[in-house]
Parts: C-alpha cells; structure tokens; sequence
C-alpha cells in the first residue's frame, strides 16, 4: 500500500512534535510542514527531511490527511478548507474558539466525507486506556489538572486550554446529559480566567468536580471515579492507577497498575494515520469534540468571577 500523504499545518510547541511523530512512521511521507512563520517553518523542515509552506495554498503536491495546530482562533478556517478538498484532518484541542465555528468544522466533514478528529490526547493515557473497561456506571467524579504557568496555550482561558481534557473524559464516560452547572474562576495572569472550578450534575444524578489552574506550583493531572463497590484514582501525569474494589464477601481489594512508559501523542496520530488508510472511525469524532466545546462554553456561560 502507498504511503500516506501527510502535512502538518502549524509547527509551533505542539505541532513540531505532530511531524517529529509522522516523520518517523514507515508508512507516512511527510509532504510539508506549514508555518505563517517562514523561519519557524525551515528549521522544522531541515530537521525532518521535509518541505517548508508559509500557507497549504502553496502546498505543491496532493494531500491525504494534515494535522491542524496552528492557534485555537484559526483552527475554522484552516480545518474547514482542508476537509473541503477531501484531506482527513487531525485538530488540535479545542477544536475551535466558537461553537459556530466548531459546526462548521463538523459540517465540512460530513459534506464530503472527510475523516475528522479531534486531539484530545489523555483519551489515549495508558493508564485511561487500561482502566476504562472497568468504569461502568460513575455516581460522583473528582478531577484535577493543575500546572505551572507558560505563555503557550494563553489565547483561550483555562477552561478551554485546560479542564477541556477533563470535560472530554467524563462526557465520554458519564452516558447521561448535563442537567446544571455551577463554575467559579480567578483572573490571575492573563485577561482570561486561569484557575477555575465546576461542578456538573447529569441527568442520571452523577456528579463530577473539575478543578483546572495553569498558575500553580506543581503538575497533577488526575481523575478519581466513584462508582458502586468501586473507586478508581487515575494518575494521567504518571501513567499509573489505583483501584478499590468490594469483594463479595465484602472485603476491599487494591489493585495497583503501573504502566510502562508510552508516547500518547504517538499513540494518538497513530491511530489517526491507522483510520485515515483503512476507512474506518477514529477515537475521538468530530462530535465528541463538539460536546466538549459545548461543555466547556456552557461552563465559561455559569462561571462566577469574584470582584468582577
């Protein structure tokens, strides 16, 4: 079978790493990297062997499939154009700035076909990944992601930025709507709010508790689901996970998973690459994307600002 054709369109922290993992898969050509800007584009271009674009217009040969990671405002406007010309595309979380512009990325898709995904990267956590078979009917979620502030990512707020991969998560395990949602959040180093807190209650009387901060101290990222006769704490930072279980004669037994060291982000465009060749779905669809971004917009709508 031909190599795929592939492009990736925005080389900056994230999408650098995008064609590092295409350029090492035997089955993939890496057309070009594309960059606004043009400096940004060689270097990534000399690194790996490839051509350098400054717009996907100058793309001199036909594509198959493109990673979008240019900023999250552009992301409309880039994807929607590909997947008019039939390329698959992988985009970046958030998957837009808006929800108009979110549809219009889902409606591209389903006019001609097109395979979209959506980078929601934990989805591919070993740890998740190992674990998710045994999350069944989940009645109260805590999660935390927390992390030490860098400049990237800055151009949507924390909910967007950050408690999206949480939101995405639990939407992809709770089976049952949204039914209120409260939302606090503190303006702390940017114009948006970096540090924030909701609560969501479904339908099916679940309750989840999402904590996201882009200005603390350390690095957790975890997730705690209680359940009946179980709870399960997952550690996405360090791949690794506890589970409590009752027995039937109702003694509480621990499991401990340590998993060895895996590249999610390999793991994620690997599949993408493996839906795109053989046709078939991709983890996270145009419309799990879409939920997310309606979860998160319909936090950002309840959220509370002290002193504002």
């Amino acid at each position: 079978m031909s190599r795929l054709r592939v492009a990736v369109v925005g080389v900056g922290y994230l999408g650098r790493f995008h064609a590092q993992k295409y350029a090492a898969m035997d089955d993939v050509d890496l057309v070009a990297v594309v960059d606004v800007d043009q400096g940004r584009a060689q270097e990534v271009a000399r690194e790996l062997g490839t051509v350098a674009c400054t717009s996907i217009d100058h793309i001199g040969r036909p594509l198959d499939a493109a990673s979008v990671a240019v900023p999250t405002s552009s992301h409309a406007e880039v994807a929607v154009r590909l997947l008019e010309r039939g390329v698959a595309v992988l985009v970046e979380k958030p998957m837009a700035s808006s929800l108009a512009d979110a549809r219009a990325i889902v409606e591209a898709s389903r006019k001609t076909g097109a395979i979209l995904q959506v980078g929601h990267l934990e989805r591919f956590n070993p740890a998740l990944v190992k674990l998710k078979h045994a999350i069944s009917e989940p009645m109260f979620i805590e999660a935390h992601r927390i992390s030490p502030y860098r400049s990237r990512g800055t151009d949507v707020d924390v909910i967007l930025d950050i408690m999206i991969h949480d939101l995405d998560i639990i939407l992809d395990l709770v089976p049952s709507p949204v039914a209120s949602i409260e939302a606090v959040g503190v303006n702390v180093l940017t114009e948006g709010v970096d540090i924030a807190n909701a609560r969501l209650r479904f339908a099916n009387g679940c309750i989840a508790n999402i904590t996201a901060s882009r200005v603390s101290a350390d690095v957790m990222r975890k997730i705690r689901i209680f359940q009946k006769n179980s709870y399960i704490s997952i550690d996405f930072a360090k791949a690794k996970a506890d589970v409590y279980t009752l027995s039937p004669d109702r003694r509480i037994e621990h499991e401990h998973y340590a998993m060895s060291e895996s590249d999610a982000l390999a793991a994620e465009i690997r599949s993408f690459v493996d839906a795109v060749r053989e046709r078939t779905e991709v983890a996270v669809d145009g419309e799990a994307g879409l939920r997310a971004m309606e979860a998160a917009l319909l936090v950002k709508e309840h959220l509370v600002v002290p002193g504002k």
